[in-house]
């Protein structure tokens, strides 16, 4: 039975290959994106199968109005791929708080707004999907990227939570974490903070271990998406191309030292027994 999905982000990246992905297999395919003309090699190609919508995910109003039309074109909701973002580069002390919280605008506050649009017709349903596009950076922070880390660790926490309170509702809930692909995420559609001269050691270093990693590419992460939505039991979080399993279990033992190194400084903190205040 073929699936009707929602695509935020659409226009190109992996919102594209998620799109072609599903269309190429004879899904049907709502397609976000903020100009609707970046959206016409899909129709020209797939048709009918395709309903573009002009859509900026920070706009509530409209994210719920294009919801519904999707819901009423289509006459059902089954995959929720939450996928609009974009990359904000620079220190912590570099960035200003209009980037910050334009950053939280897009990849936060947009897939909050497309979840609350789409979960009263997924209960309606007893049925579907919701795909939360994080990052290896939603599970580790990277220097010069303090920013984008906390939008996707956010989103992260957000996600972990509506999984347990929808779990018996018939929605699936799954947060993809991809590393390093041939997208434009570091490229046009990225936001860079003014540099301060004290961290262009940390930008070599960042630049150097960027340069070191194979890039995977965003056809297969497609693919790989078809899986796991077809799957009867699709998992909480997964990482797409190999770095994730790579750098990310590491960080995981040293913080799971770090807090036995200070247990004994734990219990101190607990102090004597109490009451519960409430």
């Amino acid at each position: 039975m073929s699936k009707v999905w929602f695509i935020t982000g659409a226009s190109r990246g992996f919102g594209r290959r998620f799109a072609e992905a599903a269309l190429s297999r004879g899904d049907k395919v709502a397609a976000t994106a903020r100009s609707a003309a970046a959206l016409t090699e899909l129709i020209t190609e797939y048709g009918d199968a395709v309903l573009p919508l002009e859509l900026d995910v920070t706009d509530k109003t409209a994210v719920f109005a294009a919801v519904e039309r999707a819901w009423e074109h289509f006459g059902r909701l089954d995959v929720i791929v939450n996928n609009a973002g974009y990359g904000l580069f620079g220190a912590v002390e570099e960035l200003t708080e209009q980037q910050l919280r334009d950053q939280l605008e897009t990849n936060l506050f947009g897939a909050l707004w497309v979840t609350q649009a789409v979960l009263p017709y997924l209960r309606e349903q007893g049925s579907g999907h919701i795909v939360q596009i994080s990052s290896t950076g939603g599970v580790a922070a990277w220097p010069l990227l303090g920013g984008y880390n906390a939008s996707k660790w956010a989103l992260e926490g957000l996600t972990e939570s509506l999984a347990q309170e929808v779990s018996g509702l018939g929605v699936k809930v799954t947060l993809v974490e991809p590393g390093a692909y041939a997208t434009d995420w570091g490229g046009t559609s990225a936001v860079h903070a003014d540099p301060n001269p004290a961290y262009d050691g940390v930008r070599e270093q960042l630049t150097a271990f960027v340069q070191s990693l194979d890039f995977g590419d965003p056809v297969a992460a497609g693919q790989a998406l078809l899986e796991v939505v077809d799957s009867d039991n699709p998992p909480l979080r997964v990482f797409f191309g190999t770095q994730g399993n790579q750098m990310l279990p590491p960080v995981y033992a040293d913080r799971l030292k770090t807090w036995a190194d200070w247990a004994d400084l734990s219990e101190r903190a607990q102090g004597g027994q109490t009451n519960n205040p409430a």
